[in-house]
């Protein structure tokens, strides 16, 4: 079992994952717009947001995020398992394809197809507000079986040459079956916004002036 699965089989983590995320990831989006317009930086603040989590459930000592930029794939390890960890966002429920690497070289993509293998486990939020999304395991062992199925041609979508695009991504008919892959784990999140005052985000700042050191 990875050490994983100990997170979505934990019914507190369970219960405060159903009522904390939907408020972290809108101030995550509020902390990252600028005249109602989401910025890049959006996929960072939920990544922290995640990562904090992780640090609640298993100690931050054994959690690290530290990361080197040639590890593209993980994106934080916990007492020696790695991990990606990908959001998106959808409107209807249906998926998007999600970015494995950012790179608009057509050259550097397809090398990236070609020697391309899930290494770790992969944690998925399935944001679709003002309905049901989801917060996903994919397991690595998953994530292979899926993609000896289908083929690297159906599991991976490359950039189009001369294009801006977003880089390389799964595909969302892999997305769909790793959903329902046997071996996922799966919080069900009724994501409902509040109203929040756009203050609250500048509060950790605002304690920080506040506090004596």
């Amino acid at each position: 079992m990875s050490i994983y699965d100990k997170l979505f089989d934990d019914k507190l983590i369970i219960k405060r994952v159903k009522n904390k995320l939907p408020h972290l990831f809108q101030l995550a989006e509020l902390e990252s717009s600028r005249n109602g317009k989401l910025g890049m930086e959006i996929g960072s603040v939920r990544e922290r947001i995640l990562i904090a989590l992780l640090m609640y459930k298993f100690g931050i000592d054994i959690v690290d995020p530290n990361i080197p930029i040639t590890a593209p794939e993980i994106d934080v390890i916990v007492n020696n398992e790695p991990l990606s960890i990908k959001t998106m966002t959808t409107q209807n429920k249906s998926w998007m394809p999600i970015k494995l690497i950012w790179t608009v070289d057509h050259q550097k993509a397809t090398e990236f197809k070609e020697r391309y293998q899930p290494s770790c486990a992969m944690m998925i939020a399935k944001i679709c507000w003002n309905s049901q999304g989801k917060l996903l395991l994919f397991s690595k062992k998953s994530q292979l079986e899926i993609l000896n199925l289908i083929g690297k041609d159906r599991y991976i979508k490359l950039p189009k040459p001369n294009t801006n695009s977003r880089g390389v991504e799964i595909t969302t008919e892999a997305l769909a079956m790793l959903e329902q892959s046997s071996h996922t784990k799966c919080i069900d999140i009724n994501f409902v916004r509040k109203n929040i005052d756009y203050r609250e985000i500048y509060t950790k700042w605002l304690d920080a002036w506040i506090e004596d050191y």
